[in-house]
């Protein structure tokens, strides 16, 4: 069974994750910023993952720490699910369009947490979502699942659109990473045998 329950509690945020890796899209994300529930859906959606995420936080002061350990919570969610992470394909990446746009992520399960975030957003916020956020929430999530990850916007105009081509390629390499491999079934994919 590939999944996990998470409940991340600080002065600042009282964070529930419940994630199944096995999943069919479905999500119920509540964060008190609508924009970032509507990208954690899309992940849900094309990362094919079952995900529940309850987040209270102090956004009265700012959406920071929602945002960043909402990544937080996620990121040791999907390391918890994929256990000793036997005979995943571990990597994966995709280039997903979305009109104008173009977004590229790339995602190792490597167990040596990185995180490489090359865009540029014109807008300071889209929607409710501070973009400058970005790259905390993905930061947060390579960090806490052991991942190094790397995202990137080649081309684009507008800011909703970039913002959700990365979540979208992020839930697609994502998917394809923790996937399973026949061919590897029990196999550690690493031939230093440690992830």
């Amino acid at each position: 069974m590939r999944h996990a329950a998470i409940h991340r509690c600080t002065a600042e945020t009282d964070i529930r994750v419940r994630l199944d890796l096995d999943g069919r899209g479905r999500a119920r994300i509540a964060t008190g910023i609508r924009f970032f529930d509507h990208m954690l859906e899309q992940v849900a959606r094309h990362g094919a993952f079952d995900l529940q995420i309850a987040a209270r936080g102090d956004l009265d002061v700012d959406q920071h720490h929602t945002v960043e350990d909402v990544g937080l919570a996620f990121g040791e969610a999907v390391r918890r699910a994929l256990g000793s992470k036997r005979g995943i394909l571990r990597a994966g990446y995709f280039v997903m369009p979305m009109d104008e746009t173009l977004a590229v992520a790339a995602i190792d399960f490597s167990g040596r947490p990185f995180f490489v975030g090359r865009w540029r957003i014109g807008a300071r916020r889209v929607g409710d979502f501070q973009t400058e956020l970005l790259a905390d929430f993905f930061q947060a999530f390579a960090q806490s699942a052991g991942a190094a990850l790397h995202l990137r916007i080649v081309e684009g105009r507008s800011s909703h659109h970039k913002v959700e081509a990365l979540f979208k390629a992020f839930a697609r390499a994502l998917r394809f990473a923790v996937s399973r491999d026949r061919r590897l079934r029990g196999v550690l994919p690493s031939t230093k045998e440690l992830l």
